[in-house]
C-alpha cells in the first residue's frame, strides 16, 4: 500500500508543471473519468476514491482500498481577432494528472489522500505577427491540489471533509507600445508561485435508491508576486487605470447541491453549483460574473463494463467591463489621451489573456473491468465554438474604437486506471 501511494505521487507530482485550461471559468468539469463522462456530476453520486473534491462524503461508497490514477489530455482551441483578422493559439495541448486514494478504515470511517490538477487557463500568441499580433500575449495559470478527504458515516447519513494544500502558478507576459514610438516593449515579470489552504466539506444521504448530496468549497487565496501589477502597471502610467491591480488572484468559494436515484442498471445524476466569481479576489476586479453551473449524467452498468453520457452548462463569466467609445471617454475631459478607458482595458485582458468563454460541454465515457481488482476508465468531452465580441482599447496610433473577438472551443481526453482491494 505504501509503496502504490508514493509512486502515485511521485507521478503526480511529475505531471504538475504542465498548463491546464478549463471549462467552467478556469475549473475543470469534474475530477476523474468517471465524473467528467457523465458531465461532470459528483455531488449527489459516489465515483469512489476520485470523489474528493467534488463532495469527500461520497467516498464512504469504497468497500476496501481504491487507487485511481490517471489524466486528461486537454486540446483547446482559441483564436482572437484584435480588427485586423484571427491568430491562434500555440497553447493547445494540455496533460492535468490525477491521483485518488481513499480506504475503510471501520465500519463508520473512511479516508484517503488524492493530487489533482484542478484548474488553469493559458493562451500563447507568440508567434503571431503584424496587425494580427494579438499583442504577442502569453498567459499561463496553473493550479494543482493536494488533500486528504475524511468521512463519517451512520446508516445512510455520510459527512465528509478534505483539508486542501493549493499550488499556483501564474505568469503574464505581452508587448505594446505605451512610449509612442512605434516599437512595441515586452511587459512581464516571469513565473511566480504561491501555496495557500483551504477546504471542502460535503454531506450525503442515501434512501432506496436515492442519493441527495451537498457541497460547500473554501476560497483559497493566492498571491502571484508582479504579475497583475505588472501587467496592469502601463495602463495605470497612461492614466487608463487610475492604478495597477494587486497581485491577489483567489479561487472563488462554491457551493452546491446534487441528486442520483439508481433504477436496476442505470442510474441518472443532477448536480447545481454556483461559482462565486464577483466575490472572489482579482476576479472580481476584472469584472467576472457568478456561474450557476448545471451538470446532468447518465450511467449504464453491465456485466464488466460501463457507458456514460452528460451534459455541463455554465454561462460565460466574462461580462462587458464599461467598455466606452474614444468619443465618450473624451467628452468626459481629462489631461489624459485616453480617459477612462479602464473598461476597455479590462475586456481586453479577460479576451486576450484569459478566455474562459465556452459554456456547454458534451460528454459520453466508459469502464471496463479488466479484472475483479482492475479496471479501466475514459471519457470523452467536447465544447463547441463559442464566439465573444466586445470592445477593447482604441489604436494607440489612430484613437480609432477597437473591438476584439474570440473563438474558442475544447475536446479532452481522459483514461484512467483504478484498483480495488
Amino acid at each position: 500500500m505504501k509503496r502504490t501511494i508514493k509512486l502515485a505521487v511521485a507521478a503526480a507530482i511529475a505531471l504538475s508543471g504542465t498548463a491546464a485550461f478549463a471549462t467552467n471559468g478556469d475549473h475543470l468539469i469534474g475530477l476523474g473519468a468517471e465524473a467528467r463522462g457523465m458531465g461532470g456530476v459528483g455531488i449527489g453520486m459516489s465515483h469512489g476514491a476520485e470523489s474528493a473534491l467534488s463532495n469527500p462524503a461520497m467516498i464512504t461508497s469504497v468497500r476496501g482500498t481504491e487507487v485511481s490514477f490517471g489524466g486528461t489530455i486537454f486540446m483547446p482551441k482559441v483564436s482572437a481577432d484584435m480588427g485586423a483578422g484571427y491568430s491562434d493559439s500555440a497553447s493547445d495541448l494540455s496533460m492535468i494528472p490525477e491521483v485518488s486514494i481513499a480506504s475503510k478504515l471501520s465500519d463508520n470511517f473512511y479516508m484517503g489522500v488524492g493530487m489533482w490538477g484542478t484548474a488553469g487557463m493559458g493562451v500563447d500568441y507568440r508567434d503571431a505577427t503584424g496587425m494580427s499580433s494579438n499583442m504577442n500575449m502569453v498567459t499561463n495559470l496553473q493550479l494543482m491540489q493536494f488533500g486528504l478527504p475524511m468521512a463519517y458515516k451512520v446508516s445512510g447519513l455520510s459527512l465528509g471533509v478534505t483539508p486542501i494544500i493549493q499550488y499556483g502558478a501564474l505568469d503574464i507576459n505581452y508587448k505594446t507600445d505605451t512610449n509612442g514610438d512605434n516599437t512595441a516593449e515586452n511587459y512581464g515579470n516571469g513565473v511566480a508561485q504561491d501555496l495557500a489552504f483551504g477546504y471542502t466539506v460535503g454531506a450525503s444521504y442515501e434512501l432506496a435508491g436515492l442519493t441527495l448530496g451537498a457541497v460547500y468549497k473554501s476560497a483559497i487565496e493566492m498571491e502571484y508576486k508582479g504579475q497583475l501589477s505588472g501587467a496592469t502597471a502601463p495602463f495605470a502610467t497612461m492614466q487608463i487605470f487610475q492604478g495597477a491591480m494587486g497581485d491577489k488572484l483567489e479561487q472563488p468559494k462554491e457551493q452546491g447541491v446534487g441528486a442520483s436515484y439508481k433504477m436496476g442498471t442505470s442510474t441518472i445524476a443532477v448536480d447545481y453549483k454556483q461559482i462565486k466569481w464577483s466575490e472572489a479576489k482579482g476576479y472580481k476586479d476584472f469584472g467576472w460574473d457568478d456561474q450557476n453551473v448545471i451538470a446532468v449524467g447518465y450511467e449504464y452498468m453491465g456485466e464488466g463494463f460501463a457507458f456514460r453520457l452528460g451534459y455541463n452548462h455554465a454561462k460565460n463569466p466574462i461580462k462587458d467591463s464599461g467598455a466606452m467609445t474614444m468619443a465618450a471617454a473624451s467628452a468626459n475631459g481629462t489631461r489624459s489621451p485616453y480617459p477612462f478607458l479602464g473598461g476597455n482595458a479590462m475586456n481586453m485582458f479577460n479576451l486576450l489573456g484569459f478566455p474562459a468563454t465556452v459554456e456547454d460541454h458534451y460528454t459520453i465515457g466508459g469502464s471496463y473491468n479488466i479484472s475483479k481488482a482492475t479496471s479501466l476508465d475514459a471519457a470523452y468531452v467536447y465544447s463547441p465554438e463559442s464566439t465573444t465580441t466586445l470592445m477593447t482599447m482604441p489604436s494607440m496610433t489612430t484613437g480609432s474604437d477597437m473591438s476584439t473577438s474570440v473563438k474558442h472551443s475544447q475536446s479532452a481526453l481522459s483514461v484512467q486506471i483504478n484498483y480495488k482491494f
